[in-house]
């Protein structure tokens, strides 16, 4: 076989369908979008439209609960963190806070974050000091099993507080 035999499959392309090229056709005229009216012309958007009667989004109850001013953390592993470290991202010997880890580009940022929760992912091998909004219960004994320290700056409710023990 040569590249100028090479040819696609019989039923591979199909032409496409001229349309508005006179009655004999078949697509003439109207091009198969039947008479007039909204949905004969482009750009018509119908989702969720039942005739005038009232569509089902709005017939069944709402649920649930939406809390419009809860926070949102960015996500940060052990293991990136790590990684971060292992690469020269950021400083081994020193503190890190949330500023050296956006500056980093480790974690996302955004307007709508509210800080830096740090999980427990990973593994860590050597002892850090660290600064963040958040942190699991994982994560803060990995912490201190790598003999390094954690500071809070938005401390969980004196009943869950995974720090102290």
């Amino acid at each position: 076989m040569k590249l100028n035999e090479l040819r696609d499959n019989d039923g591979a392309r199909y032409k496409s369908k001229r349309l508005g090229r006179g009655i004999g056709s078949g697509k003439g005229k109207t091009s198969g979008k039947g008479v007039k009216g909204q949905k004969a012309r482009e750009g018509v958007s119908l989702n969720g439209f039942e005739g005038g009667q009232l569509p089902i989004y709005r017939r069944l109850p709402k649920r649930g609960f939406v809390n419009i001013f809860r926070k949102e953390y960015a996500p940060l592993n052990l293991g990136r963190l790590e990684q971060a470290i292992t690469e020269g991202k950021l400083p081994g010997d020193q503190p890190i806070d949330e500023a050296a880890l956006r500056a980093a580009g480790i974690v996302r940022t955004g307007p709508k974050l509210a800080g830096i929760r740090l999980l427990g992912q990973g593994t860590l091998s050597r002892a850090v000091t660290i600064t963040v909004s958040g942190a699991s219960a994982s994560a803060v004994a990995a912490v201190q099993a790598a003999g390094g320290t954690i500071t809070l700056l938005n401390p969980p409710a004196a009943e869950e507080t995974p720090a102290e023990a």
